[in-house]
């Protein structure tokens, strides 16, 4: 029983010492000072002066993807309609733009304005309406039967082309066609006549 009591105190022997120190912490510092020292503020001698400088500098380069930019559809209701759709949108880091519009397509509208006419029974109007197209006119003059103007057709209408030339469709091909032609045949000269 003596050696089990001697061991208990040597063990709580060294707890019970250590517990008469004390600290106390004026400079908020955590090390355990012993011998009872209480430790204050810095003292400068007069005269001297003590300074820090901390400077900090932080750069970030975020690179990031813009949003998404989001163009507006454009869709015919039916397929009957001769209007096609285009739209678009751009997008940069600060603002987006998007629009769109509908492009009306000419030719297609010919085609069905010469169908309906032709339904309807109207045959040289149809005609006509496709003569807008320059190919369709230079095709027609090719081939012998000029398009009507002012509703003459045939030989009447090839005369009154010739007369209004200025008239047609395919104008600035022709021009072009007929200064080329002079050059291979020259227009003939007519002598004037002299009267005394």
């Amino acid at each position: 029983m003596k050696k089990l009591l001697v061991i208990i105190i040597s063990l709580l022997l060294p707890t019970v010492l250590l517990a008469a120190n004390t600290q106390t912490n004026v400079s908020g510092s955590n090390t355990s000072i012993e011998g009872g020292y209480t430790g204050g503020a810095t003292t400068y001698e007069s005269g001297s002066s003590s300074s820090t400088t901390t400077n900090s500098t932080s750069n970030s380069n975020i690179r990031s993807a813009p949003p998404t930019s989001s163009a507006p559809s454009y869709n015919s209701m039916t397929q009957d309609v001769c209007a096609v759709g285009a739209s678009a949108g751009l997008q940069t880091f600060g603002i987006g733009v998007s629009g769109g519009k509908h492009f009306i397509d000419k030719n297609c509208e010919r085609l069905k304005l010469a169908r309906i006419l032709n339904d309807f029974g109207m045959k040289v109007a149809a005609v006509a309406i496709l003569c807008q197209d320059e190919r369709v006119f230079e095709s027609m003059i090719q081939a012998g039967t000029p398009c009507p103007i002012d509703g003459k057709i045939g030989k009447q209408a090839m005369e009154l082309w010739e007369k209004y030339d200025f008239e047609r469709p395919d104008y600035k091909a022709y021009i072009k066609r007929m200064k080329l032609r002079e050059k291979v045949e020259p227009k003939p000269i007519v002598p004037e006549l002299h009267t005394r």
